[in-house]
């Protein structure tokens, strides 16, 4: 049984190989996928078609545990911020073993997960009437 560990957040989920439902999120057994499935939180500002970099991780253990990188997934990643040698659209890296991860300081949002923006005043807020 695989476990994939998100970080800063601390937070594992262990589940059975192939009997995840796919919920439309990136390829099926993708880490946005479980991610979504067990309710957590990781950007996919494109819905998980490998057209943005919302969903970069950076594995810190178990690269081999996830599937061979494609030539889309190398291209978009190309774009993405603090791009590093370890890391994956979690709408492209399917997950066949256990992963440690970590989604970047850069990518954290803040606001959605009830918190300040990460960008302090740059971004205004809706004001309620």
């Amino acid at each position: 049984m695989p476990k994939v560990t998100f970080l800063p957040a601390n937070v594992t989920f262990e589940y059975e190989l192939g009997k995840l439902p796919y919920g439309g999120h990136g390829k099926p057994g993708s880490v946005l996928d479980v991610a979504e499935h067990f309710g957590f939180h990781l950007e996919h500002a494109c819905g998980g078609s490998c057209a943005c970099t919302t969903c970069h991780v950076v594995v810190k253990s178990g690269e081999d545990a996830l599937s061979p990188m494609e030539d889309d997934e190398a291209d978009r990643l190309d774009m993405a911020a603090d791009l590093t040698l370890h890391s994956r659209l979690g709408c492209q890296a399917v997950v066949l073993g256990d992963v440690v991860l970590e989604i970047p300081a850069w990518n954290r949002n803040y606001v959605s997960e009830g918190g300040g923006s990460i960008l302090g005043d740059a971004i205004p807020t809706a004001k309620k009437a």
